[in-house]
């Protein structure tokens, strides 16, 4: 389903012929896994290519194997020709090392059939000979071949310039601001299907095949009301043991870079489980990492009429959680759609509070009452002051407190500390940072 707004290129082509090379170099990111292993991208991955003036959305699509019968090959066969749908230019990527093979043939036919107008990219073309070579793809019909090298850079500006000059104008538009929401979580909770449901479209695979997503997928949601979020689905993040593959391993880095990244990260669970030590591990990431947070419980639809359970399980991962006291608990099922509208709707609140920026005046009145209840006692019996506190930073709201002796503040009161300013100051949804400094010495005439 076209979305409108800018222009865009997919690229396509058989697995392992430098896709997502290709799409890094002109999105100018790492945002595409890219791994000597055929097969790597099976989603739909979108990317920005922007230049002095154009700009257009790049494709990168899952490699193109006619024929195969196994379940994830059909769905990334079916991926990859909802993105040449999409599509306003078609880029046929093929590979000068391999040469012109059968499955290429293949391609450029399905290719012919779709009607759209396609540029023939030869890739891994790094000297003369390579060119020289590589011109038996000119067998494909085309009336020209685009010799470029991803990795090198080799031949690229050319290649863009071919581009721009076949697709409608359209001008480079305002950056719109969104919420960036990372959806994180074990293998095969769900993360994908609440994805899909949330777009109202197969955007990523989904499938009952632990470990279907490999890259962190970026998609723009914007609501009819005007919000607009980036919603980016993740890996499964696998206990440490567990994850042995090298693919595997970066799958769960890139995951783990994308909470850092994002303003929310969504934790997904399943009522199967409950939280696990995993999830708890997962959420200890999102809370280190300053993030704000939702925890979504998925296929909450197989507790459907067993209420007891339902609301034990509830307060399991309220305890489990609980070091995470500000993240709302969403239960859904992405199967049946029911109340997946909340996440959107949790996401809103959490952003709101993340955002927020209080009033010096305002904290530091808290800070004179949470004094007046209670001063900590410092190892050494000193007496500690707080002269005077205000906000530094929001994305997380962050205050800083002057104080004597910051050091010799016992890590208990500083948890106290951090409890009592989110309930003066209202980040009830929000993580919030308290950092202790000595206040600075006043010079002397």
């Amino acid at each position: 389903m076209k979305k409108g707004g800018l222009p865009r290129v997919a690229i396509v082509g058989r697995p392992n012929v430098g896709k997502s090379t290709l799409f890094n170099r002109l999105t100018r990111s790492r945002k595409a896994l890219v791994e000597p292993t055929a097969g790597v991208t099976r989603d739909r991955l979108y990317g920005r290519v922007r230049t002095e003036d154009r700009e257009f959305i790049l494709i990168d699509t899952g490699g193109l194997l006619p024929g195969e019968e196994d379940q994830l090959t059909k769905l990334t066969l079916e991926q990859t020709r909802a993105g040449m749908a999409e599509a306003d230019l078609i880029l046929f990527l093929v590979d000068a090392k391999s040469g012109l093979t059968p499955l290429d043939e293949e391609v450029a036919e399905i290719l012919r059939r779709s009607g759209k107008p396609v540029l023939y990219v030869v890739n891994k073309v790094e000297s003369p000979k390579d060119e020289e070579m590589a011109s038996e793809f000119y067998r494909l019909g085309p009336e020209r071949l685009f010799f470029v090298s991803a990795t090198q850079g080799r031949g690229i500006e050319e290649l863009l310039e071919a581009i721009l000059e076949r697709l409608p104008e359209a001008p480079r538009g305002e950056e719109t601001e969104a919420i960036k929401v990372a959806f994180v979580g074990r293998p095969n909770v769900g993360k994908s299907s609440l994805v899909n449901r949330l777009l109202g479209e197969p955007r990523m695979i989904v499938s009952d095949i632990p470990g279907t997503t490999r890259d962190s997928i970026d998609t723009l949601l914007k609501t009819p009301d005007g919000r607009c979020y980036l919603l980016i689905d993740t890996a499964g993040i696998r206990r440490r043991s567990r994850t042995k593959k090298v693919l595997e391993k970066f799958s769960a880095l890139k995951a783990l870079s994308s909470i850092k990244a994002c303003d929310i990260a969504v934790v997904v669970l399943t009522a199967e489980e409950g939280i696990t030590d995993q999830d708890q591990k997962i959420l200890s990431y999102v809370e280190e990492a300053g993030r704000g947070c939702v925890i979504v419980i998925n296929k909450w639809d197989l507790l459907d009429g067993r209420r007891e359970e339902a609301n034990r399980l509830r307060e399991a991962v309220r305890y489990g959680a609980r070091f995470v006291p500000y993240a709302p608990i969403i239960t859904t099922s992405a199967l049946t759609g029911r109340r997946v509208n909340k996440i959107l709707q949790a996401i809103d609140q959490v952003y709101s509070h993340f955002c927020r920026q209080v009033p010096t005046s305002v904290i530091n009145r808290a800070l004179q009452e949470i004094a007046a209840e209670r001063l900590p006692t410092a190892s050494t019996g000193r007496k500690i002051k707080f002269y005077y506190a205000t906000q530094v930073k929001t994305k997380p709201p962050t205050i800083l407190v002057f104080t004597s002796y910051p050091e010799e503040i016992p890590e208990s009161y500083r948890r106290f500390m951090v409890g009592r300013l989110r309930e003066y100051l209202g980040f009830h949804f929000s993580p919030l940072r308290v950092v202790f400094k000595e206040r600075p010495r006043r010079s002397r005439p």
